[in-house]
């Protein structure tokens, strides 16, 4: 599966005074990484891919963290379960581009 993510503290001291989350966020994405799952972030979210286990842990992992200094956290998830298929996360992106080079 693939999960696109979004964490976010509110109302707690990672809130930068112009509330930014940035350094929040950044610990969440640490988390991410060690996880060694395949991975990558963008300005809107941190797509992960692996089994629903696996995947939901470490979100899991995120908001208990994000949860120890804020008395609210904000999460969206996203999912595309497709039992059977792995390296999801950059075949589907090469499908596309795929696409665009045969229009050029």
């Amino acid at each position: 599966m693939i999960a696109a993510f979004s964490i976010s503290p509110m109302g707690g001291p990672d809130e930068g005074p112009d509330g930014g989350v940035s350094a929040a966020v950044a610990e969440a994405v640490a988390i991410v990484r060690a996880s060694g799952l395949p991975c990558e972030t963008n300005s809107m979210f941190t797509n992960i891919e692996g089994d629903w286990d696996e995947v939901m842990a470490v979100i899991k992992a995120c908001v208990d963290r994000l949860a120890q200094t804020a008395p609210r956290v904000s999460l969206v998830v996203k999912a595309d379960i497709r039992p059977g298929y792995d390296s999801q996360l950059t075949a589907k992106v090469d499908r596309v581009e795929q696409h665009l080079r045969a229009a050029e």
